[in-house]
């Protein structure tokens, strides 16, 4: 089996998920994993397939054949995360410029690999100042404490909250 990453974007509308699925289907694929979103008006998404080497041309072909989204495909690689070492947090702060150049340095500097970081800016419930929230998943090296790279986060700023969703 061979494994496909495609990226997609398209001025989004009604159906866009469905006619990929489509396609993905009649070619013998499987929707293995997707993050899809509505982005300033646009459809976005990345998308793991799964097919069969003697399904793999004629699938590419008919992705390329979709008019409504200009979609990238690559070609994955056998790879392997260690969820023993893995860390889930949310990070909430203050909005600002910047915020996620400082998040994602400290996380670098730690040595931590991010394998999946979803962020949003929403109004605070009570006083309306916008806040920065995160959801991030990052493999630690070995030797790396969870605690160091909260502690770590939390040191950008006094409104950085760091809360760990699942230990590592």
């Amino acid at each position: 089996m061979k494994q496909l990453v495609l990226t997609l974007i398209g001025k989004d509308k009604a159906g866009l998920v469905e006619q990929l699925a489509t396609v993905v289907s009649q070619h013998n694929g499987n929707w293995m994993a997707s993050n899809l979103s509505h982005l300033a008006g646009y459809f976005a998404g990345i998308l793991q397939v799964e097919v069969a080497e003697q399904d793999l041309t004629e699938l590419t072909a008919a992705l390329e054949k979709i008019t409504d989204l200009d979609i990238k495909i690559q070609h994955g690689e056998p790879s392997q995360l260690n969820e023993q070492q893995q860390l889930r947090f949310v990070i909430t702060g203050n909005d600002r410029p910047g915020i996620v150049r400082e998040l994602s340095s400290v996380i670098k500097h730690k040595g931590t690999n991010i394998i999946h970081f979803e962020s949003s800016k929403q109004s605070a419930p009570n006083w309306g100042v916008p806040l920065f929230n995160a959801i991030a998943t990052v493999e630690l090296p070995a030797g790396l404490s969870r605690d160091e790279v909260v502690t770590a986060l939390e040191a950008i700023a006094t409104d950085i909250v760091v809360d760990i969703e699942t230990g590592v």
